[in-house]
């Protein structure tokens, strides 16, 4: 099971204490964690700030080693398009937090991992 991780899924952790991919292990099992360059380029723009989510960004710059780092092969606008056009062409399930990507991703039949009530992660059936 490949799974894409957004900027918003990095952030978790460090925002909710969501122990991420210990979540994920629980939902699928075994599974292939996958990050986007371009997330990692929002999330080292965000790590350069100050305050809680610049920490944030820190946390998921470190979780990012755990996945495969990849080029989108997108020219679409804005990484959240970039997400969306990756995870329909490679058929990967979306681990995100963010609401309007979630809805398009699930309008367009893609799986999408989100959080429940803060505290644990729900598959979603796109």
């Amino acid at each position: 099971m490949r799974v894409l991780l957004d900027t918003n899924a990095l952030l978790m952790p460090a925002q909710f204490g969501v122990d991420l991919y210990s979540e994920l292990l629980a939902l699928f099992g075994d599974f292939e964690p996958i990050t986007l360059e371009e997330v990692v380029g929002e999330l080292s723009g965000l790590a350069r700030g100050r305050g809680r989510d610049a920490a944030a960004a820190r946390v998921g710059l470190a979780l990012v080693r755990r996945s495969t780092v990849v080029p989108s092969g997108s020219t679409a606008e804005g990484v959240d398009n970039r997400v969306i056009e990756y995870a329909r062409r490679e058929g990967c399930t979306v681990v995100t937090n963010d609401r309007e990507l979630r809805n398009a991703l699930l309008r367009e039949g893609v799986d999408v991992v989100s959080m429940r009530r803060q505290k644990t992660l729900e598959l979603l059936r796109g």
